[in-house]
């Protein structure tokens, strides 16, 4: 399995607009058909839910970065258990593209392996896949789409966009841990609010919380985000919507980590940033690869499953 990664980068780095539009027109279609019970996966709207069973893979933000993205896939060896084992599951939070100089790259990789493993590869939403209404910003795949497939950057780039409202909006593992990009909305009810969050939005703002809010140790409820857009939110959020969900921790992405994982809110969520390098300098990129049927109350019991990098 090794071998066919190494096969998969080597198409990445020289895929032409035409070959890189095919993968992603292809990942699009099996992600809009993905409905119900795959495999192990219980898909309602945008959520993926999980038994506690098997194993998982959990890879933070990329932002281009395809080297930090082929080292957690070598070092973890496990695409080998992916083969060997169908309860096994890669799960990334999101944010593939921009800042870093791979981003097509990135994405490109990332959805082949969703078409070599489609019920176990899990494809989150990230601020910069948001919708047009929340693009991040600076959005740098434009740019770097034109210097990489030259003239006709503009079809492979309309398609990439197309893509984004496909990928899942959170997935639950049940009774353990729910994962969203960024944040947890304070006014959340129910479950379905997040599978349906897409198409909720803008009318409500959960869908805006879930890729651009930040944890708070310091905030009461919540406060207005300085990135423009999304809350920051305190301990008290995520202890009733993590009660109302039924499970301990959050494990989100979104924010650079100095040893590429941070701990907030009294050991209730977990941030993964899985990525190095400028712009933004952290020290170590981390990843969580865990049991599922692992029972814990808090992240810092997680702790033994990260590695950093």
């Amino acid at each position: 399995m090794s071998e066919n990664l190494s096969q998969i980068v080597k198409e990445a780095l020289k895929v032409n607009c035409k070959g890189f539009t095919q993968i992603v027109e292809e990942a699009k279609k099996l992600l809009r058909e993905e409905n119900g019970k795959i495999g192990s996966l219980e898909i309602v709207g945008r959520l993926i839910k999980l038994n506690p069973e098997g194993e998982a893979l959990i890879v933070g933000d990329l932002h281009g970065d395809l080297e930090s993205l082929v080292y957690v896939l070598k070092e973890s060896s496990f695409l080998k258990k992916m083969k060997l084992a169908g309860n096994t599951f890669l799960i990334f939070l999101g944010d593939y593209g921009d800042r870093g100089l791979f981003s097509a790259e990135v994405y490109y990789t990332v959805l082949r392996l969703k078409l070599l493993f489609p019920e176990q590869v899990i494809l989150m939403r990230g601020n910069h896949e948001g919708p047009k209404d929340l693009m991040a910003d600076p959005h740098d795949l434009p740019m770097q789409f034109e210097a990489r497939f030259g003239i006709k950057w503009e079809q492979a780039y309309v398609k990439t966009l197309g893509l984004f409202e496909f990928l899942c909006n959170a997935v639950l593992v049940k009774e353990r841990m729910i994962m969203i990009h960024g944040g947890l909305p304070q006014q959340l009810s129910s479950v379905e609010e997040l599978a349906f969050a897409h198409k909720t939005h803008p009318k409500q703002r959960f869908l805006e919380d879930m890729l651009w809010s930040d944890p708070d140790d310091t905030v009461n409820r919540t406060v207005p985000s300085p990135r423009g857009a999304g809350q920051l939110f305190g301990p008290d959020v995520t202890k009733d919507v993590l009660g109302k969900l039924g499970v301990q921790v959050l494990v989100r992405g979104h924010e650079s980590c100095e040893e590429g994982f941070r701990i907030n809110h009294g050991g209730k969520v977990l941030t993964l940033f899985s990525r190095k390098g400028p712009p933004y300098f952290n020290t170590h990129g981390a990843y969580l690869q865990l049991p599922l049927s692992r029972r814990f109350e808090n992240a810092e019991q997680l702790v033994p499953y990260i590695h950093s990098f």
